[in-house]
């Protein structure tokens, strides 16, 4: 008897739930999923097929899903899709608001305009989400985030895993994502909470998490070189990102010198996730055995061409030779020392190598500095001794030296506008340019000897110097005289103009 009374009432059950749910609950058919897509996201939407089934469970699926923004602005729509289908359950439909278990999007392409080009949010009165997915799957989606000069590439990311779950609720859903960062390109993984969306403002939707990115590519950067890896968290909205990590370089380059160091840095960075601008404060670098320290920002260019990068940067102290590796083309750096330094950073885009389009404008200060080549270290320890009116006293070698100046870099020629080296007996005042690349020498001054002339020598030479020491004498010193410094790095040129020191004294 109870088997006759289930058999019979079953489909009575059965089609009094469904006269319930038809007469409480709008149809789930294309109108339903338009309207609720225009009223969850506040845009206009085109669905070009729709299809739905009730047995044994509820599906639904459709092509050709286009979410436009609702203000005419010239922009391609917000969102496209080529292909979506949703799974469900009758207790979901009768739930307020709609419960889907799963939704896959196929060929999912999103687009963000720039900040300056997007249209001002109206005040809107908020409403219940219509319908919840408990997960969205979104594999091989396309993100293209629009430069404010429409006439330049947008910035494409390609996400190949996507996974979103309680979406539509008015609380953060959680994310997994897995995607190609395109400069330097590599690969970043990603898990965090997004939301709940902000229709009035989508750029302050909250977002937290953490990343991960690996194997990125900088030559991909005109320049650089080397493969960084990154990881770290974040925190904000959209527009505000508070983001803290660390990133590892073992083999970075600059594209000048062709040596590789490790680089490593920690930094607290405040991004704006809408047109890109990043906010350092700061970055701490370790260069080798040197600390580097950065403030400033990565900011979008006045033309609209890519991004400046401006940066205060200071290291005190560090290892002179740290900073030789990355500048200087050479294996072995050409002298060792300990650097302070304060420099203005401005490295501007374009296609040409970063030698040419970095700017610095600073000053620098080098204590306990010694060449390494030896010629060069004899040459530094004989001027000391000559200096000192000792010429023959072998004992005076590997003289350390100390150096500071103002010095401005422009399109690859470094400007020393003054230029002090001093070494026991002597010291040199300079100016002049050093080309980065072509690692050629142009300087000129005044070198200074505690000696007089008949001192820096010996033997007859000392004689026959004597009745010219006045000659050479300038406010108290034993002996000043104007040189030159030509030649190239690896081979310099130091040349006593001895007919300019005579014209002064006429």
């Amino acid at each position: 008897m109870a088997l006759l009374i289930i058999v019979l009432g079953a489909p009575l059950l059965l089609s009094a739930i469904m006269l319930v749910y038809f007469w409480r609950f709008p149809p789930l058919n294309r109108e339903w999923v338009v309207e609720a897509l225009e009223k969850r996201y506040q845009c206009k939407v085109e669905l070009k097929s729709f299809a739905a089934s009730f047995f044994p469970a509820v599906n639904i699926a459709g092509e050709g899903l286009v979410l436009k923004r609702q203000e005419p602005s010239g922009l391609p729509p917000l969102a496209i899709i080529r292909k979506f289908s949703a799974r469900g359950s009758w207790l979901g439909l009768l739930r307020q608001p709609r419960h889907f278990r799963q939704v896959r999007l196929e060929g999912m392409v999103i687009v963000v305009p720039p900040r300056s080009r997007q249209a001002q949010a109206k005040k809107t009165p908020q409403h219940t989400s219509p319908f919840v997915l408990d997960e969205v799957l979104a594999d091989h989606a396309t993100l293209r985030i629009l430069s404010s000069n429409l006439n330049k590439p947008p910035h494409v990311f390609e996400i190949h895993r996507l996974r979103m779950r309680s979406v539509g609720l008015d609380r953060p859903m959680s994310f997994q994502v897995t995607l190609t960062n395109p400069i330097p390109v590599g690969q970043v993984q990603s898990s965090g909470q997004f939301g709940p969306w902000n229709s009035e403002d989508p750029s302050l939707t909250a977002v937290s998490g953490n990343y991960s990115f690996s194997n990125a590519d900088l030559s991909t950067i005109r320049g650089l070189g080397g493969t960084l890896s990154s990881h770290g968290s974040y925190e904000g909205v959209l527009s505000e990102i508070q983001v803290h990590g660390e990133t590892d370089t073992p083999n970075f380059d600059l594209g000048i010198s062709g040596n590789k160091v490790n680089l490593k840095t920690q930094f607290n960075a405040v991004v704006d996730g809408v047109n890109g601008d990043t906010l350092l404060r700061p970055v701490s670098a370790q260069l080798l055995g040197s600390t580097i320290v950065a403030r400033g920002g990565v900011a979008q260019s006045a033309g609209g061409g890519g991004r400046n990068i401006l940066l205060d940067v200071t290291a005190q102290p560090a290892g002179l030779e740290d900073f030789l590796r990355l500048a200087v083309k050479s294996s072995t750096p050409c002298m060792t020392g300990v650097l302070s330094i304060r420099t203005k950073f401005d490295l501007h885009p374009g296609e040409e190598e970063i030698a040419k389009r970095l700017k610095l404008d600073g000053t620098f200060a080098i204590r306990s500095a010694r060449f390494t080549n030896p010629e060069t270290e004899a040459k530094i320890s004989s001027l000391s001794r000559r200096g000192q009116g000792k010429p023959r006293d072998e004992d005076i070698q590997n003289t350390p030296f100390e150096a500071q100046g103002h010095f401005a870099l422009a399109n690859s020629q470094v400007r020393f506008s003054s230029l002090s080296f001093s070494l026991p007996g002597a010291s040199l005042q300079l100016q002049g340019v050093f080309g980065l690349l072509s690692q050629t020498l142009d300087f000129q001054g005044t070198l200074r000897l505690q000696a007089k002339v008949s001192e820096t020598t010996s033997g007859i030479k000392s004689l026959l110097l004597k009745p010219v020491d006045s000659l050479f004498e300038r406010e108290g010193a034993g002996t000043v005289l104007p040189i030159r410094i030509t030649g190239t790095r690896e081979e310099p040129s130091f040349q006593v103009e001895i007919g300019k020191a005579l014209r002064r004294e006429d």
